[in-house]
């Protein structure tokens, strides 16, 4: 079975959106939907009645499905099936469309814009969608306990105008307005905090049957009314964050749809019959310095580890080809990208000479137990060792490197080696950049540069929020300036960009796609 190698245009759609986006007006209120190619077809809920299940093997795990404070890979994925937000990207090449909204925003000047709610929208217990729903849902989505909170800077207000009219008024015209909205999803105001992070209700495709530690299922939502009808009577994700274990089930029938398949399998899958779906994606492994301790600290020290760290052979060996080195904080698939005025071209030398300077001689690298994460490690101690430190390696769950070093007062910790994906949220370079450098626990606590230095804080800040307002060469000249600073600094910095590779068993599944991000979209997908 052929390897789909999917180099999308991505980039060219992302433009082409954001363009579209800086001229939001009203018009046509009827929902369309977009085909894998971005092609506009009619929208109807009529056709067959869902039949078959989809069984899906992920990577990611999670306890944490709040809609509004998530940003695991796991609940990203299979909230994508049960809770919608305003509007929603078409995964496949990040194209907006029409959700819980009627049609896209009715534009009153610059500055405001009217969105009305898709007629007759319910929740899947049966409650009519109202704009106090979506109210309640913007306000936790953007409350300080939420990492969304920097998306949303640029909104003055959101109010109703009745029952089924929300108004949007902005601080300055921004273009990318219906893609932030995709990040708030709509649950009933009603919700409790433990019932969302549980389980929440949606207006989605697809309703939560169970969720546990080991596998979440959903079935359709028969109060659905929107564009992308359920045409399956049950998705079935299966949690098996190790490679291994997810290669078994592939192999073995258990799972239909392979996450991140490893590069050293993909031959295995191919004889078996499955189809690989590759896209480049922004999914990354950084390295984050604590810099409330000395050297880390120092930028020349922050940069002598990238100096000092062969990424292309981490891509090469580790990675089996399946990456991109990567030359600036956004990859090349984003229409905003640059080229660093810094490249870490690898020098030994040169990164030998900074720890010196600086009296480095020992470090511990701490990492998450993702099994491709854990495959750097060895080259990357090795290349850090031979510019003269000494390495010890902590290997933990994720949750527990923020819970225990990271996110915690007066954090002791050195450097961290983790897994990165913002673009579950969007791939706007306002989202890429503001998810590890806006106002957050990221620049507050983990590698906490908001604080240590507050001046390139500021900086970039002014820099970014600049970019955001500005359009065509203007925007992109600001955000080559940002990528310029985020490389100087260096306080988090990725080592390559992942191709995203997904397995698709094609004799069960059609219509389904691989993406270039974490997580996985079946919406629209059946089951054969």
């Amino acid at each position: 079975m052929r390897s789909s190698k999917r180099w999308a245009k991505l980039t060219a759609v992302a433009a082409a959106t954001t363009l579209a986006l800086s001229a939001c007006g009203g018009g046509d209120t009827k929902t369309k939907e977009t085909t894998s190619t971005g092609e506009a077809t009619s929208s109807s809920t009529e056709g067959a009645a869902p039949s078959g299940q989809i069984n899906l093997g992920v990577a990611y795990e999670t306890t944490n499905y709040d809609p509004s404070t998530t940003s695991s890979a796991l609940a990203m994925g299979t909230n994508w099936h049960v809770v919608e937000g305003l509007y929603e990207f078409d995964m496949t090449n990040y194209k907006v469309f029409p959700a819980l909204a009627a049609g896209e925003p009715k534009k009153v000047s610059d500055t405001e814009y009217e969105i009305t709610l898709r007629d007759g929208a319910k929740f899947s217990d049966g409650t009519d969608v109202t704009t106090k729903d979506f109210l309640e849902s913007y306000k936790r989505t953007t409350a300080d306990t939420s990492i969304y909170k920097q998306f949303f800077t640029f909104i003055d207000s959101v109010e109703a105008k009745d029952d089924k009219t929300v108004v949007v008024k902005l601080k300055y015209p921004f273009a990318a307005l219906t893609e932030r909205l995709v990040d708030v999803k709509v649950v009933p105001a009603s919700s409790d905090q433990k019932q969302m992070t549980a389980k929440p209700v949606g207006t989605g495709p697809f309703k939560y049957e169970t969720i546990s530690n080991t596998a979440v299922e959903a079935v359709p939502n028969e109060f659905y009314n929107g564009s992308k009808p359920a045409k399956v009577t049950k998705m079935h994700w299966d949690v098996l964050k190790d490679d291994s274990a997810r290669l078994s089930a592939a192999l073995g029938g258990t799972i239909d749809v392979m996450e991140t398949v490893p590069s050293a399998t993909k031959a295995q899958l191919e004889a078996a019959g499955w189809t690989l779906d590759e896209v480049p994606g922004y999914n990354n492994p950084f390295l984050m310095f604590n810099t409330t301790k000395a050297p880390f600290d120092n930028k020349e020290v922050r940069k002598a580890f990238h100096y000092a760290i062969d990424r292309e052979k981490l891509v090469k060996e580790a990675m089996g080809g399946d990456a991109t080195v990567a030359t600036s904080f956004l990859p090349k698939a984003n229409p905003m990208y640059k080229e660093a005025a810094e490249q870490f071209t690898t020098d030994t030398a040169k990164a030998k000479a900074a720890f010196e300077a600086a009296g480095l001689k020992e470090i511990t690298l701490i990492t998450t137990d993702h099994p491709w994460i854990a495959n750097l490690a060895p080259q990357i101690r090795k290349d850090l060792e031979a510019a003269g430190l000494t390495v010890n390696v902590q290997s933990m769950a994720s949750g527990d490197l923020y819970s225990n070093f990271a996110d915690v007062d007066n954090a002791t910790f050195d450097v961290a080696l983790a897994p990165g994906d913002p673009s579950v949220f969007g791939a706007d370079p306002g989202i890429i950049i503001n998810w590890w450098y806006g106002d957050n626990v990221w620049t507050k606590k983990r590698a906490a540069w908001g604080k240590t230095n507050p001046e390139g804080f500021k900086k970039l800040t002014e820099i970014v929020s600049a970019a955001e307002q500005a359009t065509g060469d203007e925007a992109k000249a600001k955000w080559g300036e940002a990528q310029d600073l985020i490389a100087d600094e260096a306080p988090i910095f990725p080592l390559f960009h992942r191709t995203m590779i997904t397995g698709i068993n094609g004799a069960k599944v059609v219509g389904g796609h691989g993406i270039g991000t974490t997580g996985l979209n079946f919406v629209g997908a059946s089951a054969k």
